[in-house]
């Protein structure tokens, strides 16, 4: 079993900057391809962002392409996403999520990610 607890949301303001961390615990992550989904009020869960094992290779939804970078420290068990240039539409929870197996690639299908965390609150204010 794979525990993921992510930190880092808050409050800020357009244009400002956040730095998520999703700790893992009960197993090393370092095989498991890792994303970052969100959710805002009344929408369907989307993607954000996916990182390979070991780190060498990051996709990004379209929307925050160029804005957010994913990285991850296997030595530490963590992965974290950079949210630069945030903008009132980040709002939602955001959720990291680990992927065992890569059956159809990368990233992986949403239905492969075996483990979740309880999601982190990112509010933007215009």
């Amino acid at each position: 079993q794979v525990q993921l607890v992510e930190s880092g949301g808050g409050l800020v303001q357009a244009g400002g900057s956040l730095r998520l961390s999703c700790a893992a615990s009960g197993r090393t992550i370092s095989r498991y391809a890792m994303a970052w989904f969100r959710q805002a009020p009344k929408k369907e869960r989307e993607f954000v962002s996916a990182i390979t094992p070991s780190g060498g290779s990051t996709v990004y939804a379209d929307s925050v392409k160029g804005r957010f970078t994913a990285s991850r420290d296997n030595a530490k068990n963590t992965v974290y996403l950079q949210l630069n240039s945030l903008k009132p539409e980040d709002t939602a929870v955001y959720y990291c999520a680990a992927a065992g197996t890569l059956a159809y690639g990368f990233p992986p299908r949403q239905f492969e990610y075996d483990y979740w965390g309880q999601g982190t609150q990112v509010t933007v204010s215009t």
